[in-house]
């Protein structure tokens, strides 16, 4: 098993755009999931953002994305990014995800999603926001 750390940038409506250009900078594979394609649209306006997104290169060049929902309190100065820790099993995530809980605000529990077997997110004692999950194979755009 093996543990991995990821950038995941957050934005209000330029998700898209931004994967796009890292992938050109990169040459990595894009991936995106829109709030319409997990039925998960509150705002029609936002039907075709990026709820899920990243670039994965083979150099090793691999970030993450979404368009936080007009719902979220968001700016880009206060939360512009989220540190993703994803992993190849429940125990293995289910095991850091209680010792990140320490003293964190838990801002999604840790459960299974329609994304991936296993998901949460918490804020540290630290003030880091941290999106844990199982990860979970996505077709390239």
């Amino acid at each position: 098993m093996s543990v991995s750390t990821v950038t995941h940038l957050n934005f209000r409506g330029d998700a898209r755009a931004a994967l796009e250009f890292y992938q050109s900078v990169s040459g990595g594979e894009l991936s995106i999931v829109t709030y319409k394609d997990m039925g998960n649209v509150d705002n029609p306006a936002e039907a075709d953002q990026v709820v899920w997104g990243q670039v994965r290169a083979a150099n090793g060049f691999h970030v993450m994305a979404y368009d936080a929902p007009s719902t979220r309190a968001w700016s880009r100065g206060d939360d512009p990014f989220f540190v993703s820790l994803r992993g190849g099993s429940a125990d293995e995530i289910t095991a850091l995800w209680e010792k990140l809980a320490d003293g964190a605000a838990v801002i999604a529990p840790l459960a299974p999603s329609q994304w991936a077997p296993l998901y949460g997110m918490l804020k540290d004692r630290f003030g880091i926001t941290w999106v844990v999950d199982v990860a979970a194979e996505y077709p390239a755009a």
